[in-house]
């Protein structure tokens, strides 16, 4: 990576009722997501953290199958960024985290993730 200030993650995003965009690749009506309280998207992510950090299952897998964002298609890779490029909560959760280690829940406008630094 050029900026040695980059940060390089993979996230699952969960979204919920509280989600500024009620819509998704996997839910475009927004039919589930409209029903998802937040309480339930922090419990599926906790769940799927456990099955990664035990594991059971490869963060991009879960991230393909279950993230509510675009990157599920890159298995949940959101390639380098520098501060002030992700939500404050995001971008904050990633920088505090140790390469290879996968945060706690953060919650963004967007829903409620766990991430992964990658770089």
């Amino acid at each position: 990576m050029s900026n040695s200030n980059q940060v390089r993650a993979s996230h699952i995003l969960i979204k919920h009722q509280g989600s500024r965009r009620k819509a998704s690749w996997k839910d475009p009506e927004g039919r589930i997501i409209i029903n998802t309280t937040r309480d339930s998207a922090v419990s599926q992510l906790k769940a799927l953290r456990e099955d990664i950090v035990t594991g059971k299952a490869k963060f991009e897998d879960l991230a393909s199958r279950y993230s509510d964002c675009n990157s599920a298609k890159r298995g949940g890779d959101l390639g380098p960024f520098g501060r002030g490029q992700m939500q404050k909560p995001f971008e904050e959760a990633t920088y505090a985290l140790k390469v290879g280690e996968i945060s706690d829940i953060v919650d963004t406008d967007s829903g409620s993730h766990i991430i992964m630094r990658t770089a």
